[in-house]
């Protein structure tokens, strides 16, 4: 789910305005990729570590929908679009955190 949403973005970003390319676009990508990164890197952790990497994909991921809800208001994407990634970042943020709950 990660890496789709993460794929996602690079694609939606793909089409915005060259004055964006070093601001919103920029750290869209980096939320992007700090979700998937950070399951990987505390896949091969203890789960306490694991839960607080978990924890930090979390926040980009709330950070990430911020970011496509001022992309929306600022006619970057369409509502539609940002419905459909809004129900995976939240599918995701579900997943992730019942997963979490297990590990503590």
């Amino acid at each position: 789910m990660a890496m789709e949403i993460a794929n996602t973005i690079f694609d939606l970003s793909i089409i915005f305005p060259n004055e964006e390319k070093f601001g919103l676009v920029s750290q869209m990508n980096r939320c992007a990729v700090s979700i998937p990164s950070n399951i990987a890197e505390g896949s091969s952790r203890t789960d306490k570590s694991f839960s607080h990497l978990l924890d930090i994909s979390l926040g980009s991921s709330f950070e990430l929908q911020t970011q496509l809800i001022l992309c929306n208001s600022g006619r970057y994407i369409a509502e539609e679009n940002l419905n459909i990634l809004e129900n995976k970042l939240q599918e995701f943020q579900k997943a992730t955190m019942t997963f979490q709950n297990t590990l503590n």
